[in-house]
């Protein structure tokens, strides 16, 4: 008997702790400087990665377009701008995902453009090594996302290159929800670091890539994890690319929307 109770306790704890991480991790479907560099091609099914996470951003199989994880619902923006809930079937490239839960929320009720809203967080996200996820919802006075357009299989062209084929979305007065994260410097490659955000309109129906934003009567909500796991894709591609080759000035690129140094 004691020893059935000694059993069914640690399957007990064991099962807490797995929660406990599985709240504070982020979990990483491919690598960042491989979408990046190219391998846009997808191997990761959206079911296994809701699995993972209820919150979170990523790319669509051959792009077109980008995603958002949103109360564990996975939307795609494709580049004509059109925004519905992906089939669980499908598979992506790269993804980052975790099960969010608000450390900390703060409201706010002044304006605040891109750049005010990005050093208000700052201050807030007081440890520039820590691994950050950030929900901020409300009303947007305007915003400006982007999405990239589909590519053939195994086309491998560098995202930077693609830049000149970016769409772009402009809303005003709209109310919806910005998904994010702000990841150090130590995950860049592996990751993208610093902030990387996708919108999500309150209806559902329009999304893509944070290029600008001006916010008022927001709500901030971060959410601060502790590890991350990667998710290596099992193919030919990945097991070619080249690593070694320094994609910071890309990434910084992409993540802009320009070419701009």
């Amino acid at each position: 008997m004691r020893v059935t109770i000694t059993l069914l306790a640690a399957i007990f704890f064991t099962a807490v702790s797995y929660a406990q991480v599985a709240h504070n991790n982020l979990f990483t479907v491919g690598i960042g400087a491989g979408l990046i560099g190219g391998l846009y091609d997808g191997n990761y099914p959206y079911s296994s990665l809701k699995q993972h996470g209820n919150f979170g951003l990523g790319a669509p199989d051959k792009l077109d377009g980008e995603l958002v994880v949103f109360q564990g619902r996975i939307y795609q923006t494709q580049h004509s701008g059109k925004t519905f809930p992906v089939d669980d079937r499908q598979l992506t490239p790269f993804a980052m995902v975790n099960f969010f839960k608000a450390d900390k929320k703060i409201a706010i009720n002044s304006a605040l453009n891109k750049e005010g809203l990005l050093h208000l967080l700052d201050s807030v996200l007081t440890n520039v090594n820590g691994m950050y996820a950030i929900h901020i919802s409300g009303k947007f006075n305007y915003i400006k996302t982007r999405a990239f357009p589909p590519v053939k299989a195994h086309d491998h062209t560098p995202l930077a290159a693609m830049l000149p084929l970016q769409h772009f979305f402009e809303f005003n007065n709209v109310q919806g929800d910005l998904i994010g994260y702000r990841l150090p410097s130590f995950m860049d490659n592996t990751n993208i670091s610093g902030y990387h955000f996708h919108f999500l309109a309150a209806q559902k129906d329009a999304g893509g890539h944070i290029i600008d934003v001006k916010a008022e009567n927001i709500t901030i909500e971060i959410d601060v994890l502790d590890s991350y796991t990667v998710h290596v894709p099992p193919s030919r591609d990945f097991e070619q690319f080249d690593f070694k080759k320094n994609r910071a000035e890309d990434i910084k690129s992409v993540e802009r929307g320009d070419k701009k140094q």
